[in-house]
Parts: C-alpha cells; sequence; structure tokens
C-alpha cells in the first residue's frame, strides 16, 4: 500500500513539472517538422515554445456564483475627495457583502467630465451594476439591485474588504519663482 502511494505521489509531483517545461519545435534538413524537449544538433530551424499552467485570473479564491455575477454585472463605485461620511456607508454596504469591485475618485476634472457626460452627471457616490447607474446612495435601493444580479447578501467567510482608493497627489501646473527674503 505505502508503494502504490509512493509511486502515485512521484506521479503527481513528476507531471506538475512537466506542466511548465520547454517545447522545441524544429525543422530538419528535409523540412519536416518535429517536436521535442530537445532540438536536433542539425535542424535548421528551431525554436522555443514555452508552456505553463493555466492563466490566473484572480478570481479564484470567488465563488462559481459570484465570478458569474462579477462577470455579468460588474460593479463600479463612483466617489470624490469630499465626498465624506456616506461614500465610507457606501463603501461598507459593498464590503460587507463581499461584493469585488472597483472604485473610481472623480477628483479629476477630465474624470468628472467623463463622468457627466456618460452618466448625466448624477450624485455621487454613485453605483454601476452592470449597465444600471444607482445615483446617490439608499442602501436598501443598492442592497436590491445587488440581489437581482446575483450577488450574495453576505461576504463569505474570509473575505476582506476593500480599503477605499487613494487620491492622487496634486501636482503643481508650474513651479513658482521664489519668494524674496525680506531685509
Amino acid at each position: 500500500m505505502k508503494t502504490i502511494f509512493l509511486l502515485i505521489s512521484m506521479l503527481l509531483v513528476a507531471s506538475n513539472s512537466v506542466q511548465a517545461a520547454s517545447l522545441y519545435k524544429w525543422t530538419d534538413k528535409d523540412g519536416k517538422v518535429h517536436y521535442g524537449d530537445k532540438p536536433a544538433e542539425d535542424a535548421v530551424k528551431a525554436e522555443q515554445k514555452r508552456f505553463s499552467g493555466p492563466a490566473e485570473s484572480g478570481d479564484d479564491d470567488l465563488s462559481y456564483g459570484m465570478r458569474k455575477a462579477k462577470q455579468d454585472f460588474p460593479v463600479t463605485l463612483y466617489v470624490a475627495p469630499n465626498c465624506g461620511d456616506i461614500c465610507v456607508q457606501a463603501r461598507a454596504v459593498l464590503n460587507k457583502r463581499g461584493i469585488p469591485f472597483a472604485e473610481k475618485n472623480l477628483e479629476a476634472k477630465e474624470d468628472i467630465d467623463e463622468f457627466k457626460l456618460k452618466y448625466g452627471g448624477h450624485g455621487i457616490p454613485s453605483l454601476t451594476i452592470g449597465k444600471s447607474l444607482l445615483s446617490g446612495f439608499e442602501a436598501g435601493q443598492w442592497n436590491s439591485e445587488l440581489d437581482s444580479a446575483g450577488y450574495p447578501k453576505i461576504a463569505p467567510y474570509g473575505t476582506r474588504p476593500k480599503q477605499p482608493v487613494a487620491p492622487k497627489p496634486v501636482q503643481p501646473a508650474s513651479p513658482e519663482a521664489p519668494a524674496e527674503a525680506p531685509q
């Protein structure tokens, strides 16, 4: 029994190491294409191909239902630097439910103009769920829309709350000349 377990373990380890192996494709002098773990010495043209495991999506820790809701109805929270406690409450509703969301801080004039053009300049905080826009914060309405989109009512165990987006540092438009020292 121990021998079988040991053999199976060795096969699993070997299969994982092969998964990230290199593969060579080369053409011989007759024009035939060959594949192997190393090219032949008489290869006319050889190129290395690298294969690895599946690409990481970053959503591996999400449940199937949450991934599906995120894919079909992505959530974006729009806030402003002077939004205050209402934006904190809005973020808390999303974090309490464990909703994966993007947060856009509307501080640059271009961001504000783009938001007004796209959504008609409604209040902050605003939330988009898929293509739906919810202007202003009203917890009942937000929860109802999130329920309709298929998001869970409470955060799954181990979900960490998302932190607010740090505001961008303000850059001066032009450097000012140093003031003269009083004499």
